[in-house]
């Protein structure tokens, strides 16, 4: 079980839809990613970087006939931060819930 943790990197919710997607699949296209998320060339570039950079995702680039393709995949650290998030983010949530009535 992954413990809890609050990951500022991943809260955004450009990088939390990207990494979720990312999480889902073994690796996705840079095409995919792109339609998925409805972000522009540069700004999903932008949010690969500094997952990159974190160590949170590898990227890997092609050649695919005379097209240069990019895909992703979530690394294990990025996998392991992505679950503590989530748990972080639902105790929040369930810390927040109202009292239930009495009956």
């Amino acid at each position: 079980m992954t413990a809890a943790r609050f990951d500022e990197l991943i809260h955004p919710s450009t990088r939390l839809s990207l990494v979720a997607t990312l999480a889902a699949a073994d690796w996705a296209e840079f095409a995919f990613l792109k339609d998925r998320l409805a972000l522009s060339d540069s700004a999903l570039s932008k949010q690969l970087a500094t997952l990159e950079d974190a160590g949170y995702i590898s990227t890997e680039r092609r050649l695919d006939g005379s097209r240069r393709k990019v895909r992703a995949r979530l690394t294990d650290t990025g996998r392991h931060a992505f679950l503590g998030h989530i748990a972080a983010l639902q105790e929040i949530v369930a810390a927040a819930a109202p009292p239930s009535d009495p009956v």
